[in-house]
């Protein structure tokens, strides 16, 4: 089972992927994990994927979609989870051309409904663990007394310096932009389906179980 989970930044999606690796033996695909690990890889795609990102250049979609197929002829898992990819209508039709030459396609698209108000709030209260990047928040999961990540028991914690109200709201319009199109796209093809995304992590979890359920 092959699914995107869509939402605005700080919607919980990474959050919502560590879980469903962990009980269902899915495969996060994250744009951002995959060029830092071809980056650092030492193989002609990574070289490529090094000598773009240290020029402050972007990294085409052709290269992102390389590094997908790289992984879909791997081992496949419990399906694929594809976090952060797409995010335009490009892409998209990219990647459903990239999962049919596989032999493959996308069982849902869940979009994760937000207030931008109330995520706001969450995300300028947000930090994460520096060694393995679990999400804590002042209010809804403050970091353990003891100063250690619950997950892996570092204590080195960092806050984005974007994780303020002003960067977060021009992300959001970039998002709205760029992004949210995909919403009418996945519509058309049947595939979306809505999750509401500012629960406790356990309650937005139980509603994308019930949609891969059903």
């Amino acid at each position: 089972m092959n699914i995107i989970l869509l939402g605005p930044p700080g919607a919980g999606k990474g959050t919502q992927a560590r879980k469903l690796v962990d009980e269902r033996n899915m495969i996060q695909l994250s744009t951002g994990d995959m060029l830092r690990e071809a980056r650092s890889s030492g193989t002609e795609m990574g070289n490529k994927v090094a000598a773009i990102m240290d020029a402050g250049e972007l990294v085409t979609d052709e290269i992102v979609i390389g590094l997908i197929e790289e992984k879909l002829e791997g081992d496949h898992g419990g399906g694929f989870i594809f976090d952060g990819f797409p995010r335009t209508l490009a892409q998209a039709d990219a990647l459903g051309e990239l999962l049919e030459k596989h032999g493959t396609s996308l069982a849902h698209v869940i979009a994760m409904e937000v207030n931008d108000d109330a995520l706001v709030e969450r995300i300028t209260a947000r930090s994460t663990c520096g060694n393995c990047g679990e999400v804590y928040n002042d209010v809804t999961k403050p970091i353990p007394a003891d100063g250690k990540c619950s997950n892996c028991g570092a204590s080195d914690f960092k806050r984005r310096a974007d994780d303020n109200e002003e960067s977060l709201r021009t992300r959001l319009m970039e998002y709205y932009k760029k992004t949210s199109p995909l919403l009418g796209y996945y519509h058309a093809k049947g595939n979306l389906r809505w999750v509401p995304g500012l629960g406790e992590i356990d309650e937005v979890a139980a509603g994308i179980s019930k949609v891969l359920d059903s």
